[in-house]
């Protein structure tokens, strides 16, 4: 026992060390002007309509909103369950499209506070207010919480060296088609070095893990082997599209691109968070179960649940990384702990209310008029999307142990490009690298490969039959 606490201490000094470094890193990146993923993709606006506005005319037209937004995803999620026996969630992301301020949203004038959402502004890539965003991005946090503690423990580390090899191929594939449909349909286009083929390839690789999450939660497959290499490779994809992401914007500042010194930083920096805040939730987390049962107030275990995950959450954006990333590795340090149980239970009431805004909101995103600007290369691009996922995924995932069924599992899985991709075209468009059309053919392939994602990947679970080449092995049933 002894030598079992020396080894703890050490090991909580070395993660300690490498988390301190690695924010050190960081903060001197932001000086030189440097930058991770978020502060590359997060484009601050303001809707023309909100300046100048008092505080309590914002938060009514917030509640006025969410009105509409809770009403229609119930809605949307009502009658692809019911009637069209698919996903709620695609529901959801339809509701969002059409109550949206593209199509009906920016038409429902409100008496005294104009119309209940602004009409989108040129170059604006986000045409929700902030506030509405942002109450999206809180639940996409929470939905990705309680992923981690609906995963199993021991299942996440046994397949997180498959999930890296898959994520790897599910990286290189769609940007290398990305980039070639663009020199092949875009006439300006002419060399595979030139931003705006680069920034089109970067919106190929993303994956929202979100909206994956959600469908393999609702589906209760969040712990077989393919949900649990689907999120972790999920997770791997989200750290090289920061490496992807940073060197595109290099490139396309005229800078002569990125050195290797920049892009072995960007990976210390984006590895060492990772790893520090998914090595100290771990190692702390005996005495995290120990606070939160200590409290034996009302809802207690909820508020701090959740104060340990937005404390992670942060941390992450802080260092460069998505919310969701530190999310999702401090619900995965719980999940082996019965914490987690009592925490996903209180967590309900609030997944249920919050988790639909987000998609709704992910739906409100979709200009269909910037779509209609070059349909055959959005067609085509969304095409090759499909493509690239469920090959760039698939074949490695038939060298890594699983069959046939297995690959195509994931390869779906993997399919989503969701908030992600659009928040990349965003970065091309607010840069002045891609122009409006070009942009739009991003919305549709997104578009595309959110909405098919549910309805391939539920029937494909449905059929059963385990999806690992050793067929003694059984599934592992959530």
């Amino acid at each position: 026992e002894k030598g079992e606490g020396k080894l703890k201490k050490i090991g909580i000094t070395l993660i300690v060390l490498v988390f301190i470094v690695s924010i050190s890193a960081y903060s001197k990146a932001i000086n030189r002007g440097e930058s991770g993923y978020s502060t590359l993709v997060v484009q601050e606006h303001k809707a023309p309509a909100e300046q100048g506005e008092n505080i309590v005319h914002i938060v009514t037209r917030l509640i006025l909103q969410l009105v509409l937004v809770l009403a229609a995803a119930k809605v949307g999620g009502e009658i692809c369950e019911r009637y069209l026996k698919q996903p709620g969630v695609l529901g959801e992301l339809i509701a969002g499209m059409i109550i949206g301020p593209y199509v009906l949203g920016s038409r429902i004038p409100i008496p005294g506070l104009g119309t209940l959402f602004t009409a989108p502004q040129p170059g604006v890539s986000i045409p929700v207010s902030n506030e509405l965003y942002a109450l999206g991005q809180i639940a996409v946090i929470i939905l990705l919480f309680m992923a981690g503690l609906e995963t199993d423990f021991k299942q996440f580390f046994k397949y997180a060296g498959p999930a890296t090899v898959i994520a790897i191929g599910g990286v290189v594939v769609p940007f290398v088609l990305g980039v070639l449909a663009t020199v092949i349909f875009v006439p300006e286009v002419t060399h595979f070095a030139q931003p705006e083929a680069l920034f089109i390839g970067a919106t190929m690789v993303a994956t929202s893990v979100g909206i994956t999450a959600r469908i393999l939660s609702d589906i209760k497959k969040l712990d077989t082997p393919e949900g649990v290499t689907i999120l972790a490779g999920a997770v791997v994809d989200d750290v090289l599209g920061i490496l992807v992401l940073a060197i595109v914007v290099g490139i396309s500042r005229g800078e002569g691109g990125v050195s290797g010194k920049e892009i072995a930083f960007i990976t210390f920096k984006a590895v060492g968070v990772w790893i520090a805040i998914m090595g100290l939730g771990l190692l702390f987390s005996k005495q995290i179960e120990k606070l939160i049962n200590w409290f034996k107030s009302d809802g207690a275990s909820l508020a701090l649940g959740l104060a340990f995950c937005f404390l992670a959450s942060g941390i992450a954006e802080l260092c460069g990384l998505a919310a969701i990333i530190g999310s999702y590795a401090m619900g995965l340090a719980l999940s082996d702990r019965k914490i987690s149980n009592k925490l996903v239970k209180s967590l309900e009431p609030v997944f249920y209310f919050l988790v639909p805004v987000f998609f709704v909101v992910m739906g409100m995103l979709v200009d269909f008029g910037s779509m209609s600007q070059d349909i055959l290369f959005g067609v085509v691009l969304s095409i090759l999307a499909v493509i690239s996922k469920v090959f760039g995924c698939g074949l490695p995932s038939l060298g890594v142990g699983f069959n046939r069924r297995g690959a195509i599992r994931i390869g779906i899985g993997m399919l989503p490009r969701g908030e992600v991709a659009l928040i990349v075209a965003g970065v091309g468009l607010a840069n002045g690298v891609i122009p409006t059309d070009m942009f739009g053919v991003a919305v549709m392939m997104t578009m595309v490969t959110t909405l098919l994602a549910p309805i391939f990947l539920v029937p494909l679970f449905e059929k059963g039959g385990s999806g690992l080449k050793n067929k003694n092995k059984k599934e592992i049933k959530a």
